[in-house]
């Protein structure tokens, strides 16, 4: 099973989502607006950002969520724009339109489902945005919405500020969302023999707040206020004691999930004087926690990172170094499923893994084609729906692509 995606996207929530359709072989058309007839530059702003790769409108930051996409432009705030749309809708027989545009705009761009549904009864349409139709002007990028939604605030040690996750996880969160929201708009459409459309809509905060699964639910369980969610470092809130400890040349986290490991560890050598009755429960560890981690911390005064993790796994426990990125991308299941693309300087850049190995990834090695550049496909694209070369040329004079 193949698909069309057509989407309008920038920045990385929804290049994200389509980057995991085109891991399937599936065809993704990314639309941007055209460049700027006095600079050059248009499209994503995110073709900017990032280290240089000498081509300007191919930076890093770009390159990784865009491979194996196809690109063109189209300016959607002209009316031929938005019937030329409605034509590649029609005749590339799309089925599946995405955005990450302000809903407020939907209607203003032609790219709402029930236009486009005009052109396709078929497409299945989803936009992500910040706070979803229901908030149709309020934007959000990822950071404002960890603020908002409470990340920052169990981010980072007690006594310091609120930290950002390390990740733009409210970006991958929703993109994951919309993601799977589409397969099963497909799966229950073939269910349907293949007819009719779908109109989904992606809230990042909502996906967002989806995933505080294990915090919310305190305000319902826990009397006592103080003991609510909020920063705590590197140590679990609930098994203890999970936690990052410096070792002789490093830092290890160990992980105890429950009193037979509790156990264990306090057999391990110079790590005796941990063991006392009163802490053979995970809420006895939980009332004595910073002695227990001060005990920690001095029982791997003798141990390197190495040497204390051999001997935790020969009992079964879970402990990790703390690893550099450099250090993860020698990890093997990382170096051997990296994905891979073909820079225009001929070079071979190594990405990032998939997070499924599906057949399309295997039987082409994991390399897939580098991110396109801005407008790089337009005359194959719109020759594909049926445009002459001098509609197309036609289009280009007046910047509507």
């Amino acid at each position: 099973m193949t698909k069309t995606i057509l989407s309008l996207e920038q920045a990385l929530t929804l290049p994200y989502c389509t980057q995991r359709f085109a891991q399937l072989g599936w065809r993704v058309i990314r639309i941007e607006s055209p460049p700027d007839p006095q600079t050059g530059r248009g499209g994503d702003p995110n073709r900017y950002i990032g280290e240089d790769t000498g081509f300007d409108d191919l930076h890093s930051y770009y390159i990784p969520p865009n491979i194996g996409k196809e690109g063109i432009t189209l300016n959607l705030k002209m009316k031929e724009g938005q019937d030329t749309l409605k034509r590649l809708v029609k005749e590339l027989k799309v089925d599946v339109f995405l955005c990450n545009t302000l809903p407020m705009r939907y209607q203003q761009l032609g790219i709402d489902y029930n236009t486009l549904s005009q052109a396709n009864p078929d497409v299945i349409w989803c936009g992500i945005s910040a706070y979803g139709p229901d908030h149709p002007s309020m934007a959000g990028y990822d950071p404002a919405l960890q603020a908002s939604l409470g990340y920052m605030y169990m981010t980072g040690e007690p006594d310091r500020d609120p930290m950002l996750c390390g990740l733009p996880i409210v970006d991958l969160k929703a993109g994951d969302e919309a993601f799977i929201q589409v397969l099963l708009a497909i799966y229950e459409q073939q269910a349907q023999n293949g007819i009719g459309g779908k109109e989904i809509f992606i809230s990042m905060a909502q996906a967002a707040a989806s995933w505080l699964i294990t915090v919310l639910p305190q305000l319902q369980f826990v009397k006592d206020e103080s003991r609510l969610y909020t920063r705590s470092g590197n140590e679990h809130r609930s098994f203890i004691p999970c936690n990052c400890y410096p070792t002789k040349d490093g830092f290890v986290y160990l992980a105890i999930g429950n009193d037979i490991q509790w156990q264990k560890l306090t057999q391990i050598t110079g790590f005796e004087h941990l063991e006392k009755a009163e802490r053979k429960t995970n809420q006895g560890r939980m009332d004595d926690k910073e002695n227990i981690y001060a005990g920690i911390k001095k029982g791997l005064e003798n141990y390197t990172t190495s040497e204390f993790i051999e001997i935790c796994r020969s009992q079964n426990l879970a402990v990790a170094s703390v690893n550099s990125i450099k250090d993860v991308a020698e990890l093997d299941f990382v170096k051997n499923n990296m994905l891979k693309t073909t820079l225009p300087s001929s070079e071979t850049a190594y990405l990032f893994p998939a997070p499924y190995n599906t057949d399309f990834l295997t039987d082409k090695d994991h390399l897939m084609k580098c991110a396109p550049r801005l407008g790089e496909h337009n005359e194959k694209v719109y020759s594909e729906a049926g445009f002459t070369l001098q509609e197309i040329n036609e289009l280009r004079e007046n910047n509507i692509i």
